[in-house]
């Protein structure tokens, strides 16, 4: 019998470790970026496929390059049009690049505008997923703290004059200023106007990620940061993901043409699915309007469920705010709880939950805190899912007692 092939010497330097095989969904799925199942809008999306397909479906022989590598352009003349009314954008859809997900998105300005050695602001809070990417570049990553009201702008000033003491110009601030991902907060117009001061004053570029801005309770929000600096200095991000499907796959970047056409020049992937383009592009015009608000109650509520679970189990051993949208809760445990050894007992008890420190530039920081995604569980499951982290908390860590007096935060 020949032996197994040993590839490992093969492999290249920084390779992950294997991931491990596929066993399903956990019982109490508190991760990623999933969605509540009952919104899919399933059959409005048969509907749009069946339409699309019958209309420009031989278009499909070409990788849908009929309307040119930006993408589907009804999707970008939908965008266009959404993007001004949602976000005060004056953009044309030849300054929207349409993307497999808003991460191909962040992938194409990284290697754009990043090389080993350089430096780039974040919240310090942040996308994990923004952060594992940029690790990659071998990039100096500068968290910058927030409050409230997102990246504080003393703290972002002073690190900027710092740099520039020191010679360095950074390549750009990274942000997530509507619905803040993980802490779920709104950044005020007038920080949005202070931060792009800043930059130009400094000279360096604003890259806003806007992956959650429909996911506003109350449908308001402030212009975006590239509509107020008139899409200066400023590349911009967005996804279908959370408010459709992410399994869709749909996501877009916003820019002026000179940088769209260097980008283009990296987006050698024969183009982003068109099927799906066109499908999202049928859907939009005739439903999304109507989907958004219909999805946001539902996931409002579920957080207050989310909420209360855990005030009920945890008492006042868990600390956490109330966000105006999103999918996500950041919550703080007592000191002594580590959630990256929470997350094994947790997954061994059928809860899955992100880890703090994955989600953040300083790591001690974030030893205690940990991301829960409430979008995808119906609300028995929430409850019961914050019931089993609660069991698992107080048999590995000693926490947390319940209060029969807590008030409902």
């Amino acid at each position: 019998m020949t032996a197994p092939f040993d590839f490992a010497p093969l492999l290249a330097p920084g390779t992950p470790a294997p991931a491990a095989k596929w066993n399903g969904f956990p019982k109490y799925n508190f991760v990623g970026g999933h969605n509540d199942a009952d919104n899919v809008p399933v059959e409005a999306l048969v509907e749009a496929a069946t339409t699309v397909l019958r209309r420009e479906g031989p278009t499909l022989a070409t990788y849908g390059l009929n309307s040119g590598p930006l993408g589907y352009r009804p999707l970008r003349e939908f965008l266009s049009k959404k993007l001004k009314g949602h976000a005060g954008i004056e953009c044309t859809p030849d300054e929207i690049l349409i993307t497999s997900g808003s991460l191909q998105g962040l992938d194409l300005v990284n290697t754009l505008l990043l090389g080993k050695g350089d430096t780039i602001l974040i919240e310090k809070e942040t996308y994990g997923g923004a952060l594992t990417r940029l690790a990659k570049f071998g990039v100096n990553i500068v968290g910058i703290p927030l409050d409230d009201d997102g990246m504080r702008m003393d703290a972002l000033k002073s690190t900027l004059a710092e740099l520039k003491a020191r010679g360095v110009t950074p390549k750009y601030i990274y942000t997530i200023p509507t619905v803040q991902n993980p802490t779920g907060s709104i950044m005020p117009v007038e920080r949005r106007k202070e931060m792009i001061a800043l930059a130009r004053e400094y000279k360096t570029m604003i890259f806003e990620d806007e992956c959650y801005s429909d996911l506003v309770w109350s449908g308001k929000r402030p212009p975006s940061i590239h509509s107020l600096a008139g899409g200066e200095g400023v590349i911009f991000v967005g996804s279908f993901s959370k408010s459709i499907a992410p399994a869709l796959r749909v996501g877009y970047i916003v820019a002026k043409w000179g940088i769209l056409a260097r980008i283009l020049g990296l987006k050698q992937d024969a183009g982003s699915g068109a099927l799906e383009q066109m499908v999202l592009a049928e859907f939009c015009t005739r439903h999304f309007a109507n989907h958004v608000p219909k999805l946001n109650k539902t996931l409002s509520h579920k957080l207050q469920v989310l909420r209360e679970a855990l005030a009920e189990q945890f008492g006042t051993a868990a600390e956490f705010g109330d966000p105006p949208g999103g999918i996500y809760l950041w919550v703080k445990l007592p000191d002594n709880v580590d959630t990256l050894k929470l997350f094994q007992a947790a997954q061994a008890a059928g809860v899955a939950l992100n880890p703090g420190p994955e989600w953040s530039t300083d790591k001690a920081y974030a030893r205690s805190r940990l991301r829960l995604c409430f979008a995808n569980p119906d609300p028995a499951t929430i409850k019961k899912g914050v019931e089993v982290l609660a069991d698992v908390c107080r048999r590995e860590f000693g926490v947390p007692l319940r209060s029969s007096n807590v008030e409902k935060r």
